[in-house]
């Protein structure tokens, strides 16, 4: 079991990087157009996140550490991936997310006949003013759930692969921004595989984080029952930030600072999911800038302004076990990406600092 994802655990807040510790960046050589994160900041955008944690905890009962995953994931600018059982809880904790922010949401429920165009959009002919008006897809949200992804087809599937990377949508060989902050949320089942398309792994790749939720304890499923049966909790969630809140602090995220020793070790953790025997194919490029972008987000949550080992090491199961194919023989011995990812994190030599 990982360790909390944020908290007050951490240093204080006013402890600033020395240029002795090689985990520690120079502030002196970082760019002078990134302004260093003050106390107060770091401590703002602690606050909003336990906001948004506690909004969609009052819904989602007993997943805290999957919570804290989506609301680093929103900070980093990335996407999420929610796969497991049927009736766990998946496309209850999009919406409460959704739900604690006050901006635009849309759902689509992924079907066999969805077209690309009913998630893009589409330019349609307006007699009056004789020209062709384009008349945007749910796809124009800030925040977009992808109910059941894999039972579209790939076809289908495909469309979200420009939005999700470029946060634009290309219709008639017209490029139309996507308005940020931009969020997709996708949820699948992992059982059922009549009338499902697998997600080929180009897609795959552009989700930040694959989280699962799980069963719910029993403390947590009786609450679970009580509530989902008295009243309806999702109803009664308010926003506790809008769009430029998130904004915000999705902008000091990316200026939390990393040592080049840290970013050393993400390409040695890159490359041991390569050099695997039971990998077919390991992590991409793309997925060690989706590992940092996360672990800087944790790190300005856990209330500093640089990255440390802990954090790396903290989310890459989440960020990597997605992006791995694993090799035949490794899936018929009971081989799992997760416990792949665990493994090589215990074997890939750590940097070591001062701190």
């Amino acid at each position: 079991m990982p360790d909390r994802i944020y908290g007050p655990a951490e240093p204080s807040l006013s402890s600033r990087p020395s240029a002795l510790d090689p985990l520690k960046p120079d502030p002196d050589l970082q760019a002078p157009s990134t302004a260093v994160l003050q106390d107060d900041e770091m401590q703002e955008v602690a606050r909003r996140a336990v906001r948004i944690a506690a909004s969609i905890g009052s819904v989602i009962l007993g997943k805290e550490e999957v919570i804290r995953a989506c609301v680093v994931a929103l900070l980093a600018g990335g996407h999420i991936i929610v796969e497991d059982f049927p009736g766990v809880g998946k496309t209850l904790l999009a919406k409460s997310l959704a739900r604690s922010i006050d901006c635009r949401f849309s759902r689509v429920q992924f079907t066999p006949d969805l077209l690309p165009s009913d998630i893009t959009g589409v330019s349609v002919f307006n007699q009056k003013s004789g020209e062709f008006e384009f008349r945007p897809g749910p796809i124009f949200a800030n925040i977009v759930l992808a109910d059941e992804i894999n039972r579209a087809s790939p076809k289908t599937q495909s469309s979200l692969l420009e939005c999700m990377e470029e946060r634009q949508a290309t219709i008639d060989n017209v490029t139309h921004p996507i308005d940020p902050p931009f969020m997709v949320i996708a949820t699948q089942n992992p059982i059922e595989y009549e009338g499902t398309y697998p997600l080929p792994e180009a897609q795959l790749d552009r989700f930040m984080m694959r989280l699962s939720l799980g069963y719910p304890s029993a403390h947590a499923e009786e609450a679970i029952i009580h509530e989902q049966t008295s009243h309806n909790p999702l109803a009664e969630l308010s926003p506790v930030l809008d769009g430029q809140d998130v904004l915000d602090m999705t902008q000091a995220a990316t200026r939390v600072r990393v040592a080049p020793a840290l970013r050393r070790y993400v390409v040695d953790i890159l490359s041991a999911t390569r050099g695997q025997r039971d990998v077919y194919l390991g992590a991409s490029p793309r997925a060690g800038v989706a590992l940092m972008r996360a672990a800087k987000a944790l790190a300005l949550l856990r209330g500093r302004d640089f990255v440390v080992p802990k954090d790396v090491k903290d989310l890459a199961v989440r960020c990597l076990a997605h992006r791995i194919m694993l090799s035949p023989d490794a899936k018929v011995h009971g081989v799992s990406a997760e416990s792949l990812v665990a493994k090589l994190l215990e074997t890939v030599p750590v940097p070591q600092g001062g701190a």
